[in-house]
């Protein structure tokens, strides 16, 4: 005799569960799914941001770059860092920015020369060998300024305002670099002007190394000054000038 044995039928006991397992699936599908367009817009958002934030600065400082010739007068050039050689002299790029600082100083363009770098290490002392050079180049000690944590353009421009009180200023720096500091400098308050420093023609490779920095460091920039507002390592003030000088507005 053949006997057919039939499925058991699901009891409505296992529906639930049932259920229950396809909503989680659902749920993790959902939040993979979200994860995955999070992921793709971060990929797109922030190099767009960067791109965006290159055009802004671009844009600002169209009309406020000069050479040494054209330069306006104002009382104190800001000369930013860009780093020292292994024997702790100053890199090419660096020396053209001093050496642009010390032409303006010569032609009676800036009274002053405010030299910001790093020096977070003893072995490291970016204004100290700026200020050599500038020595070297014809300055005198009594008119060279040092800023030992100008860690970034942020800081420097920072403490330019708030620990040497400069309210007007001629920046300093290469082609590359002039957007974003004239826009920081003038977003914390230092009237400034830029003078370009490109005093010679670069190596391919280095200039396009500071070109792309500038597209993430533009955008840190943006993002400090209307949304962070990171204050900088400060100390007592030092203004470069007493309010009795005429050059200083």
């Amino acid at each position: 005799m053949l006997c057919i044995i039939l499925p058991r039928e699901k009891t409505s006991k296992n529906r639930p569960y049932e259920y229950l397992s396809m909503k989680k699936n659902d749920f993790l599908r959902g939040v993979s799914v979200l994860i995955m367009k999070i992921i793709f817009l971060t990929i797109i958002a922030i190099p767009l941001f960067g791109l965006i934030s290159r055009i802004i600065t671009q844009i600002y400082s169209t009309q406020k770059i000069y050479s040494v010739d054209n330069a306006p007068f104002s009382p104190v050039a800001i000369i930013f860092g860009a780093g020292l050689r292994r024997d702790g002299s100053p890199t090419t790029v660096l020396k053209d920015r001093v050496a642009v600082g010390v032409d303006l100083y010569l032609s009676g363009k800036v009274e002053k020369l405010l030299m910001s770098g790093d020096n977070r290490f003893l072995d490291y002392n970016e204004p100290g060998a700026m200020a050599d050079y500038a020595y070297q180049l014809g300055v005198p000690r009594e008119d060279i300024i040092l800023d030992y944590a100008g860690r970034r353009t942020y800081d420097t421009c920072y403490r330019a305002k708030y620990i040497f009180q400069i309210k007007d200023a001629l920046l300093v720096t290469q082609s590359f670099h002039l957007p974003r500091a004239l826009f920081t400098c003038n977003q914390l308050g230092i009237n400034s002007n830029g003078v370009l420093a490109n005093r010679r023609s670069y190596s391919r490779t280095i200039y396009s190394f500071w070109h792309l920095r500038e597209i993430p460091a533009t955008m840190v920039a943006l993002w400090d000054i209307w949304i962070q507002k990171p204050v900088p390592v400060l100390g007592k003030p030092e203004p470069i000038f007493s309010p009795q000088d005429t050059y200083n507005p």
